[in-house]
């Protein structure tokens, strides 16, 4: 009889011990899914950290080139003074069914994200084609998820081709952590005399429903709750609809009272068809499937006054000039191959911001997507030009990008395989992703050296191959180009190509007639 009281009293224990770890494990599950434990990742965020493929990894990777040369124990230490500021670059991400949350990396050890890199010396004798063999083989490589989404490779010894010494840094960051305009605010704290990033406030708990504007955005579309809900879209995407038409207007008032509500509804309207009913891109060598390996190009920076020139004598903007120089970059790449171009188009990505810039401290993503069709087929360089800058104002007023925007913040709810088939729509309609970022004019100083140039990339999504950036920095615009290996082998060839599009368009654009 005691031995059954035992046995009885030690299976009441036993199930009393289950239901607390039971009990232990749901709480600690609901409390990282209402971000009581740490701060919970933003649905946009959560979209872009699932996004991660074999094929194509969502970092953004950048290059600094610098002269003189600088040591690890001087990075080190400025990284120390700045970048770890920013809660962001000392948090790992915690996943959960729901989602993910930012939690701080007990173990966090700088040595573990700033790293020495030696090239290796190459045969040509020429270091920038090592240099871009690592960045290329590091645009492959997985951060490490048990630490924050972030690495900088440092170059000690780096000589660039116009034989200066100096050093480079490569930069890795996840895309979930920030978009490229925010980055701008976090290199700007890098630099020499760099501002320190601004105190954030501590988030007051969010209240529930506070996300519910993805849900009457996006599944009820077709009725007047769209118009209010794209009007309170929340952390500064209410007014970056405004902006889309007039920046400063955006920001001085909101949407309400300054837009006709019906005029606003029927846009919505038409730029939800015309995204979901866009034409899959033209069939070139730069569309298939990827393999998952990697190749990068950059060129030598063109005079920024030289394409203000040309821009100013053809009535054009700065970016008409440069995209432009794009297409025919493209156009004449497909044909040393031996592809007919001839009224062929391709589509490209290019990232709209959607915050204000004294905004860009709170890091996050908060930009949209606009498709861009470029004429790669069209050969006579001033025609070429005007078709972009037709586009380019067609495109001015759309809703797209927060369209898009909210887009992804769906995907963000979805689990992975669901978000998968929906964020696919982009990549089977595109062939590349274009940035356009304009750099401060004068050039940086970083640890006492003179940041010669700067490149970076953003990262392709699904099936996309091909990466194109173009930087203004310095004085000077320089093209850069990541692309898969299976689907372009030598990007060099397009960087190649980029000069002397330009150097075609500016021979053209003299020989004009001028009037008195």
């Amino acid at each position: 009889m005691v031995t059954r009281v035992s046995a009885k009293t030690a299976g009441k224990q036993a199930a009393q011990k289950v239901a607390k770890s039971v009990q232990k494990n749901v709480a600690r599950a609901v409390s990282g899914t209402l971000g009581i434990s740490g701060e919970r990742m933003s649905k946009v965020d959560t979209a872009w950290l699932r996004m991660d493929s074999d094929a194509n990894l969502m970092m953004i990777v950048g290059v600094w080139q610098l002269a003189p040369g600088v040591k690890h124990a001087a990075v080190c230490e400025r990284i120390e003074n700045s970048l770890l500021k920013y809660d962001r670059f000392r948090q790992r991400v915690m996943e959960d069914a729901a989602g993910a949350t930012w939690v701080f990396d007990r173990n966090f050890d700088l040595a573990n994200h700033v790293v020495v890199e030696k090239l290796p010396k190459p045969a040509s004798g020429n270091q920038q084609e090592a240099l871009q063999d690592r960045v290329a083989a590091l645009a492959t490589q997985r951060l490490d998820p048990k630490r924050p989404l972030w690495q900088i490779h440092l170059v000690e010894d780096y000589t660039g081709p116009d034989g200066v010494k100096g050093s480079a840094m490569i930069v890795r960051i996840h895309h979930c952590i920030a978009d490229g305009i925010a980055l701008i605010s976090v290199t700007m704290s890098l630099v020499d005399g760099g501002a320190p990033p601004p105190e954030r406030r501590k988030k007051t708990a969010t209240a529930p429903g506070a996300e519910d504007w993805i849900t009457d955005t996006l599944l009820k579309p077709f009725t007047d709750i769209t118009v209010k809900a794209l009007g309170a879209v929340g952390e500064g995407a209410a007014r970056s609809l405004g902006m889309l038409g007039d920046p400063k207007k955006g920001m001085e008032k909101g949407v309400s009272g300054s837009m006709d509500m019906a005029k606003v509804l029927f846009q919505v309207l038409s730029d939800t068809a015309a995204m979901a009913l866009m034409p899959d891109d033209s069939k070139t060598r730069l569309k298939g499937k990827p393999g998952g390996a990697k190749k990068v190009a950059w060129c030598q920076p063109i005079p920024l006054d030289e394409v203000k020139a040309v821009g100013k004598a053809l009535n054009c903007s700065i970016n008409d000039v440069l995209l432009s120089c794009v297409a025919g970059a493209l156009g004449e790449y497909l044909k040393s191959h031996g592809d007919d171009v001839t009224g062929q188009e391709i589509r490209a990505m290019v990232p709209v911001n959607l915050r204000p810039m004294e905004q860009a401290y709170k890091l996050g993503n908060r930009f949209g997507l606009v498709p861009l069709v470029l004429p790669i087929g069209v050969e006579n360089p001033i025609e070429r030009v005007y078709e972009v800058r037709r586009r380019m104002a067609a495109l001015k007023g759309s809703y797209q990008p927060l369209l898009a925007f909210s887009l992804l913040a769906v995907a963000g709810l979805l689990i992975k395989p669901a978000q998968d088939v929906m964020l696919n729509l982009f990549a089977r309609k595109t062939t590349a992703v274009m940035t356009n970022v304009p750099g401060p004019r004068e050039k940086l100083k970083f640890c006492g050296s003179t940041l010669e140039q700067s490149m970076f990339w953003v990262p392709q999504s699904g099936d996309v191959g091909l990466g194109v950036s173009i930087l203004s920095y310095g004085g000077g615009v320089q093209f850069g180009v990541i692309t898969d290996s299976t689907l372009c082998p030598d990007p060099q060839r397009i960087i190649g190509e980029f000069v002397p599009e330009f150097a075609k368009l500016s021979i053209v654009t003299l020989m004009l007639p001028w009037g008195e």
